[in-house]
């Protein structure tokens, strides 16, 4: 089987994905949760739980669907083309599950696992801070030991899920780098929300139901058994995941672009001046088109980059070209959508303006596209660059 062969699996589950949309996420209901800015409601999450997507590449011996990567990029592309916040939410959920089966002890994964794959447990992921951005190694939270509980200090910034969850998962200084190697002496720790985390969400452009937050530690407790994985190796138990987390946060954005095209075309189609559509006119026809060419690309791309993973085959240098790619892709797309609208588009009564808001995270999120090119010319063969 060959990565661009038909799937009635991955058929059924983007019917049914959409479907689910519909039924429980019309635009106008998303619109109204985003001029408040609420998080994702969790009675939509344990539906989300019960319709086994929250696990779905969770082993089945911890409840899980025990999926793969390709099928799993199908749900995540179906998720950003409903809506992107909740696309972003599952990549932290699926990171979680998989830091915990591939580096938790037993005990954590028996005690944990089930709440994140119901829904009934959200989790974020602290890892940037305001010095640091893409470089995790300049981190200076740190966790001490103190009478068997880990003390944390420190200033977490973009930590998403924050504004409404249950447990974080941090990556912060426990020990004193070692052969000048700053990642050694990083360990992520699991603690629960409690009144010695604050909290300030931030009011973002797009993704504005994903409770992005800035995060003060002011001495926080965790049991010292809630390190996860060996102490001092956090940053490694982290990169082990970085090409899954590229290709997922690909299918997030191809989702979006795929969900502007649609409406882009639709529109083209129904939209009359000058006594005729406006598809009708070439100007409009080569944007279409290449909206068209640019998604095939990129959804190519990043369903290789997925095959890959799942074969066991190496697939850094596919993930990191099409995490940069569907950014690029989707930059483009949403700019040539908001054209053909026009001031439709514009206002808030078309997906559109949502779509062009949370495209333009793609370029730096997780890593930034200049980042993603360093990274592949390093892959190709090119000396380090930073």
């Amino acid at each position: 089987m060959t990565f661009f062969d038909a799937n009635p699996e991955h058929d059924l589950l983007r019917e049914t994905v959409r479907a689910w949309f519909r039924q429980n996420l019309p635009h106008e209901r998303i619109r109204e949760l985003e001029e408040e800015r609420k998080p994702i409601p969790r009675a939509l999450w344990r539906e989300m739980g019960d319709m086994g997507w929250l696990g779905l590449t969770t082993p089945e011996e911890y409840g899980g669907g025990g999926a793969g990567p390709t099928l799993a990029a199908v749900l995540m592309e179906e998720l950003g083309r409903g809506w992107a916040s909740l696309g972003s939410d599952w990549v932290i959920v699926s990171m979680v599950n998989r830091l915990l089966v591939n580096h938790g002890s037993e005990e954590q994964r028996r005690r944990v696992l089930p709440g994140l794959i119901s829904g009934e447990i959200r989790c974020a992921v602290s890892l940037s801070e305001p010095g640091g951005g893409t470089d995790l190694l300049a981190l200076r939270t740190r966790a001490t030991l103190d009478g068997g509980d880990w003390v944390l200090r420190g200033q977490k910034l973009y930590t998403s899920v924050m504004s409404d969850n249950d447990v974080i998962f941090v990556l912060c200084r426990t020990d004193e780098p070692t052969d000048g190697k700053q990642a050694r002496g990083l360990s992520m720790i699991l603690v629960e929300r409690q009144e010695a985390i604050r909290v300030q969400k931030l009011r973002l452009l797009g993704m504005r139901s994903a409770g992005t937050s800035e995060v003060w530690f002011d001495e926080a407790r965790a049991p010292e058994a809630n390190l996860i994985g060996a102490r001092g190796r956090g940053f490694y138990h982290l990169i082990g995941s970085l090409d899954d987390e590229r290709i997922m946060a690909a299918a997030n954005g191809l989702g979006i672009a795929g969900a502007a095209f649609d409406e882009a075309l639709l529109y083209a189609k129904q939209r009359e001046a000058f006594d005729r559509p406006i598809g009708q006119f070439q100007a409009i026809q080569h944007y279409l088109a290449d909206m068209a060419i640019g998604l095939e690309q990129s959804r190519l791309l990043t369903q290789k980059a997925a095959w890959l993973l799942e074969s066991g085959r190496p697939c850094a240098l596919e993930a990191c070209m099409a995490k940069v790619s569907v950014a690029e892709m989707l930059t483009t797309m949403t700019d040539r959508g908001m054209r053909i609208l026009a001031g439709h588009g514009y206002t808030d009564e078309s997906p559109m303006e949502r779509y062009f808001r949370d495209g333009r995270l793609q370029p730096f999120s997780p890593m930034s596209n200049e980042m993603g090119r360093n990274t592949i010319g390093e892959l190709l063969g090119l000396p380090r660059s930073y």
